[in-house]
């Protein structure tokens, strides 16, 4: 499922990732800018029209991490970070700040192609959502809520929010579940959103 005319801002260092990322996504009927440093992604980001953000973690100038953060500030665009960092750790901090997905390099163009459809697909499906339609959510976020509050009796394990909010291709570590959690208690209230402990997360608004 390819979204027509889409516009990607691509952020990377190295001329040889955008030069490719940018023709195999032309390719796929997508709108690419880019930016090789921090101040030129934030500059076009300004610019506005950006419907999701392709973001390499180590760049020249300003942190992958930091431009997140600025992002998030003003906006809930789609990120997917793109980062040589594999550690558990690295990636758990990349979604706390705000990222919606990420790719350890190298990876594949297809794969890529495939992730940003994903992100896209989740927004969509999550636009106009019933529930906190005034707090920006991320729209993996949106998709954790949505099935939590549609099914408010039920216990959820990890497995099964990965299943709900991710697409069968998922294949991070599924303490990503925790973080986003983390961070929806942060922008709700920790009180919509119960630990089960030893079986996983329940909708608790009603208490």
């Amino acid at each position: 499922m390819t979204f027509s005319k889409k516009t990607v801002l691509a952020v990377d260092d190295e001329p040889m990732i955008l030069d490719a990322v940018t023709a195999f996504l032309e390719s796929r009927d997508y709108r690419v800018l880019t930016a090789a440093n921090g101040r030129d992604a934030l500059a076009r980001f300004a610019e506005g029209g950006i419907d999701i953000i392709l973001l390499d973690l180590m760049l020249p100038d300003i942190s992958g991490e930091d431009i997140c953060r600025k992002i998030r500030e003003t906006s809930n665009v789609p990120v997917i970070m793109l980062t040589a960092k594999v550690a558990e750790s690295s990636q758990l901090q990349g979604l706390e700040i705000g990222a919606d997905d990420y790719i350890t390099k190298p990876f594949s163009l297809k794969l890529l192609a495939a992730r940003i459809e994903a992100v896209l697909r989740r927004v969509h499906e999550n636009d106009p959502a019933p529930l906190f339609a005034d707090i920006q959510l991320t729209a993996t976020e949106r998709k954790i809520v949505n099935a939590l509050s549609r099914r408010p009796n039920r216990i959820f394990t990890r497995d099964e929010l990965i299943g709900a909010a991710f697409d069968d291709g998922f294949d991070g570590y599924d303490r990503v579940i925790d973080t986003h959690i983390k961070n929806l208690r942060r922008k709700i209230g920790a009180e919509y959103i119960r630990t089960v402990h030893g079986l996983g997360y329940k909708w608790g608004a009603d208490g």
